[in-house]
């Protein structure tokens, strides 16, 4: 195929990937890690525990700091991520009940798609787009735990998050670029299982079991990477808060009417390369879940009279998190590159907010990831990657009201956990 037709055909081809995303996205839950973003975009992001502010490797640099575009080459790429996660809970010390533990992993395992599309326009110039499952929570309760307290049935929710993003990056000079993104999100939700909570909701008949919902909204991504000779690469980005419409069916659920926006956050990388095959990769990130009502927002606020669904209603008491990866890439020969990484995440669930986190026990702190790239030829190379998150629990700390009116419900504490294991596939021709 000729040169010059290459972008053109790379774009009609993407037009049919990004149909084929979009459906999958819909039917498959986008679960995540830090908190409940993903721990990295782009298989091989993954296997550096996602640090890649300043060490862009693909097209999926968009969802990172999309400065780093402008030392992508041309190329499309597509993934998948199969990810499982080990969730669940336990309730002790309640009057209404004896201890008991709950398997929130009724529903275990999914499937996360990406697509990146990256295009040199000119020297000074690129383009590009990403595709992505930017984050999500899940938990499938057979055993309702909230069953003691009135509950009916299996007990659950699943959010998923897909991010459409273009971009432009700008090489300013030779050691600095600047780069934008503009983020369409979709997001789906749905709750069953918590009627219980239906007396302390503003709109307790859009509060649970009303299936799916999904709402969309916009926001932007900027970044900046500057290089200090062949040694140092430093990077910066900042996601604005992407506001998004309300969630209507579940408007007596989340603060604000069933708002749910997707939270600011911001980063600083560094990028070392001390010879031609190493480079070792420090970010820093800081998520602005309190922010948002709905996830910040304390279930305190029930007791001081703000019905769950209300403009100051209670929500799941989301701390921010500040997140801080270490990956190291190595490229053995021509063909085969290999990765590893490490990343802490703060805690962001209170140990005083753990009764309604049961729902969506985003707890792990602590990732260990590995990761290869093979090069099959000049044009194309397949990549993988693999993620365990470590087992965290959180104890609960008085997160039982006793006095919850109008009768109580029994005091004691909830317990909640979560462990997770990925494994990812990518394939990417350059073109």
């Amino acid at each position: 195929m000729h040169k010059k037709l290459l972008p053109h055909y790379f774009v009609s081809r993407l037009a049919v990937a990004i149909a084929a995303l979009s459906a999958i996205g819909f039917m498959t839950e986008a679960n995540a890690t830090n908190g409940y973003f993903s721990h990295g975009y782009g298989i091989k992001a993954k296997g550096l525990a996602g640090a890649g502010i300043a060490l862009p490797q693909d097209a999926f640099a968009i969802a990172t700091n999309p400065a780093g575009l402008v030392d992508v080459v041309d190329q499309f790429s597509i993934g998948v991520d199969w990810f499982r996660p080990d969730r669940g809970a336990e309730i002790n010390g309640n009057a209404f009940g004896a201890d008991q533990h709950f398997d929130g992993n009724n529903t275990k395992d999914f499937s996360i798609p990406e697509i990146g599309y990256s295009h040199r326009i000119n020297e000074q110039l690129s383009s590009g787009i990403a595709i992505y499952g930017n984050g999500g929570m899940n938990t499938d309760y057979s055993d309702n735990p909230y069953a003691r307290f009135g509950g009916h049935g299996s007990a659950g929710v699943d959010l998923s998050q897909l991010f459409i993003s273009p971009a432009l990056a700008y090489r300013i000079t030779d050691s600095q670029s600047i780069g934008a993104a503009v983020n369409f999100a979709y997001q789906r939700f749905k709750a069953h299982g918590i009627g219980v909570f239906a007396p302390f909701s503003l709109d307790p008949e859009h509060l649970s079991n009303k299936g799916y919902d999904t709402s969309t909204g916009w926001g932007v991504r900027l970044g900046w990477n500057g290089k200090f000779g062949d040694f140092l690469t430093v990077g910066a980005t900042w996601q604005s808060k992407t506001r998004t419409e309300e969630f209507k069916k579940y408007r007596g659920l989340f603060a604000e009417q069933g708002s749910f926006d997707i939270p600011e956050n911001y980063g600083f990388g560094l990028a070392i390369k001390p010879n031609q095959q190493l480079a070792i990769a420090l970010d820093w990130q800081k998520i602005k879940y309190s922010q948002v009502d709905s996830v910040g927002n304390s279930i305190a606020n029930l007791f001081a009279g703000n019905a769950l669904g209300s403009n100051n209603g209670g929500g799941f008491g989301w701390d921010d998190s500040t997140v801080v990866k270490l990956g190291a890439s190595y490229q053995v020969n021509d063909a085969l590159t290999v990765r590893a990484g490490y990343s802490h995440t703060d805690q962001p669930v209170p140990d005083a907010e753990t009764f309604f986190n049961i729902l969506a026990p985003g707890v792990v702190s602590k990732h260990a990831t590995v990761g290869a790239t093979w090069a099959v030829d000049k044009k194309s190379e397949v990549s993988a990657s693999y993620m365990h998150g470590f087992k965290e629990t959180v104890h609960g700390a008085n997160s039982i009201p006793a006095g919850f009116p109008p009768a109580g419900l029994g005091g004691g504490n909830a317990d909640i956990h979560l462990e997770e294991n990925s494994l990812g596939v990518g394939y990417t021709y350059k073109y």
